[in-house]
C-alpha cells in the first residue's frame, strides 16, 4: 500500500463515517515504533505506522484511521480532542473507533537485565540492584557494615 492509497482510504472513511471532508495529508511514517498512528496538531496531517498494516492488515489500519480522524475533526471544530476529553470519548463510541491499537512489539524480546544482590556482613540485610556498584564506596544503611556481592 502506498501513501496515495492511504490518502484515499482516509478521505473515504472521513466522508462515510464522519460525513466531513479530510482536507490534509495522510501518509506512512516508518519512524513510529509503538503507536499505530499520530495526528499532528500543527499541520493537521495524520501519520500511520506501516508495521500495523504489515502485521494486522487493512481492518486494523481502518480502526487507527477512525481514531486519528476523531482527533482531527474535534481539533478542527475546537472541541476536546485529547484522550481524556468527554467529546473525544463520545465520538470514539459513536464512530466505533478503537481506543488503542493492537500491540506492535510482537516478536521482539526484551532483554532481561541482570540483577545484583548485596548482603551486609554484620546484619545480613539484602539489597537488590539493577546496576552493579562499588562495594568499597557503599555501606549498609542500617548498621554501616560492609556489603558483599551475593553470587
Amino acid at each position: 500500500m502506498t501513501d496515495h492509497d492511504l490518502q484515499q482510504i482516509v478521505s473515504d472513511i472521513s466522508e462515510q463515517v464522519f460525513r466531513k471532508p479530510f482536507q490534509h495529508q495522510a501518509y506512512f511514517n516508518k519512524r513510529l515504533r509503538t503507536t499505530g498512528g499520530r495526528y499532528l496538531l500543527q499541520s493537521h496531517n495524520i501519520e500511520i505506522n506501516p508495521k500495523a498494516f504489515e502485521q494486522y492488515g487493512l481492518e486494523e489500519i481502518e480502526g487507527i484511521i477512525r481514531h486519528e480522524l476523531c482527533h482531527y475533526h474535534l481539533h478542527i471544530e475546537g472541541k476536546g480532542y485529547q484522550h481524556r476529553d468527554a467529546d473525544f470519548r463520545m465520538l470514539l463510541k459513536k464512530t466505533n473507533a478503537p481506543r488503542f491499537c493492537s500491540n506492535l512489539d510482537q516478536g521482539k524480546r526484551r532483554s532481561i537485565s541482570k540483577r545484583y544482590t548485596y548482603v551486609c556482613v554484620k546484619c545480613g540485610t539484602k539489597y537488590h540492584r539493577k546496576i552493579r556498584m562499588n562495594t568499597a564506596r557503599y555501606r549498609c544503611s542500617k548498621c554501616l557494615g560492609q556489603l558483599n556481592l551475593k553470587s
